[in-house]
């Protein structure tokens, strides 16, 4: 699966009233892996930052002055996310100015070129209700480092959240655990023993369906079939 990490810096809050997009970072995930083949473009809006927004990405008019236009990297961009499945944090923000970007050119809207969209925001909300779930809170709780973030930056940002991402998702990759019984006081591990006789109990018909309700809790936190489906005789 090629899924992108996106995120974008702008000129402020509202493309309707003429804002515009000034970053765009994308990191590339391959079956789960960073790839390294990422998108970064800084791009020149034609007009300035609002003071709310310049506090925030740190981009003058005059860093941006001499940047490639949206129009001269839209074809590339609709090239890189093709066909992937795009990951956003508060996606309905970054889409709404990158759709507008293209509306501006005559092109069908961003969306259309991505399989699907993923809104890690949506995501950790669901994981986390009634917790801060800002990028820097989901560092912070899946111990990732953002000491280096000083400012925001679209492909600085799009980094921090892939490894979010992956930190976020990945209760679903591991069926073993690999765990070590230490006996009490002595700190010596506890010598293997033969297995007694194995007496196999079948499941009543109401746990088998209480079963079957946490597995489909776990389909919706994944969006898809978790992975004991996988490996359950009724799967």
């Amino acid at each position: 699966m090629r899924q992108i990490v996106l995120d974008t810096e702008t000129t402020g809050l509202n493309p309707r009233t003429g804002d515009r997009v000034i970053e765009i970072g994308c990191v590339e995930i391959f079956n789960r892996k960073l790839t390294g083949n990422n998108f970064h473009r800084y791009i020149n809006p034609e007009r300035d930052s609002d003071e709310a927004a310049l506090a925030v990405h740190g981009l003058t008019t005059e860093f941006l002055s001499d940047k490639p236009k949206f129009h001269e990297i839209a074809q590339e961009l609709r090239e890189f996310v093709q066909d992937a499945e795009v990951i956003i944090h508060n996606a309905p923000f970054d889409l709404g100015f990158l759709n507008h970007e293209f509306e501006r050119l005559g092109l069908p809207p961003f969306v259309s070129h991505c399989s699907n969209v993923i809104d890690t925001l949506v995501h950790a909300k669901e994981l986390h209700p009634g917790k801060r779930n800002s990028l820097d809170a989901l560092c912070d709780r899946y111990g990732i480092s953002n000491a280096h973030r000083k400012l925001h930056g679209a492909l600085l940002d799009s980094e921090l959240l892939a490894d979010v991402y992956l930190a976020m998702t990945r209760g679903q990759n591991m069926l073993s655990m690999d765990v070590e019984i230490e006996a009490a006081g002595g700190g010596a591990l506890l010598e293997a023993v033969p297995l007694g006789e194995i007496i196999v109990v079948s499941a009543a018909a109401d746990e088998l369906a209480e079963h079957d309700a946490v597995l489909a809790a776990l389909d919706k936190g994944v969006k898809g079939e978790c992975v004991w489906r996988k490996y359950s005789p009724q799967g």
